[in-house]
């Protein structure tokens, strides 16, 4: 038998023959170099897979890597192969530098604008929401390296039987996602609830332009401008639904009432002068939630309002 497979079967030599130990020693030693082969061969097939993935990026942004390995680095998940070093570092980069550029490009370009505005503008044009389409608008996640979900999510896959497990779960959070962006052609303001893997490789592509560019801010920003484009100017810019819904209240003298569900079913339930008005659910994310409920009211109480002036009128 084999010295590293002593330590493991050590237990079994109180009750297990030697001749048995032996033979069931050689059977392992059998499989071994089918497992390894298998192995090396899953990686010599990422690998080409991430040759032509590189290129295609490349083309798509419009940025030429000195060090593809940013590149790769840039879109693989932390679930991917333990071999392989994920996006988050890029990512933490890539986040600063898009807050850095966003703040000095708006500066610029807004010089009348106050910091109460410039905020809520900058915040628009760099949110999950914002970043997520960014990453659909120039399919990053047909590129992106991620691993094999938990195998509670097989249930999901009967349906779609000819798409891959490793990447139903992940397809279907995108697909959802890309099926309301139609409802919502620039940005929802926090109605829907984007994937924050698709915005967080985006962040990571533009942490790696930078890095690769020897942290050139001109550089990165010709990348990322592009990507973001279009970029929510100030007339574009909507009211938060929270918010919106406190100004129409207050200007009318109207009781807003908010109800906290969310820990026990998801949910957030607006009463309006102890009328629920409204009631949104998300349970995957708080603020979600309560932005739907929140909207569901403001539109209530636009429809109230519009009826109650309609009645003025005509007495």
């Amino acid at each position: 038998m084999g010295s590293w497979l002593r330590p493991f079967l050590a237990p079994a030599l109180n009750w297990v023959s030697p001749q048995n130990l032996h033979k069931y020693g050689a059977i392992l030693n059998s499989f071994l170099p089918g497992i390894l082969a298998n192995v090396e061969a899953t990686k010599r097939s990422l690998q080409d897979d991430t040759s032509q993935n590189v290129e295609e990026v490349q083309k798509i942004i419009g940025y030429h890597f000195n060090d593809q390995n940013l590149l790769q680095q840039a879109f693989t998940h932390p679930s991917y192969h333990k071999d392989y070093i994920s996006y988050e570092r890029l990512e933490y980069v890539g986040d600063s530098v898009l807050n850095l550029m966003i703040t000095k490009e708006q500066f610029s370009r807004y010089p009348n604008l106050p910091p109460g505005l410039l905020s809520p503008l900058r915040a628009a044009n760099v949110d999950t929401e914002k970043l997520a389409r960014v990453a659909v608008n120039h399919s990053f996640h047909k590129y992106l390296r991620h691993g094999r979900p938990i195998l509670a999510r097989r249930v999901l896959y009967l349906s779609s039987p000819s798409l891959p497990l490793d990447k139903y779960y992940l397809y279907s959070q995108i697909q959802s996602f890309i099926n309301v962006l139609p409802d919502y052609p620039l940005h929802s303001h926090g109605l829907i609830n984007a994937p924050k893997v698709l915005a967080d490789v985006v962040e990571s592509t533009i942490g790696a332009v930078f890095i690769d560019s020897n942290s050139s801010i001109d550089t990165t920003w010709e990348v990322a401008k592009t990507l973001l484009e279009p970029i929510i100017t100030p007339e574009m810019l909507q009211t938060n639904p929270v918010k919106k819904l406190y100004e129409t209240c207050q200007k009318h003298k109207l009781k807003v009432r908010v109800v906290d569900m969310w820990s026990h079913d998801g949910s957030f339930e607006v009463f309006i002068d102890n009328q629920m008005r409204g009631k949104g659910m998300c349970h995957v994310k708080k603020e979600t939630a309560l932005n739907r409920a929140a909207n569901k009211a403001y539109y209530e109480v636009i429809g109230m309002l519009s009826v109650s002036n309609m009645k003025i009128a005509n007495s």
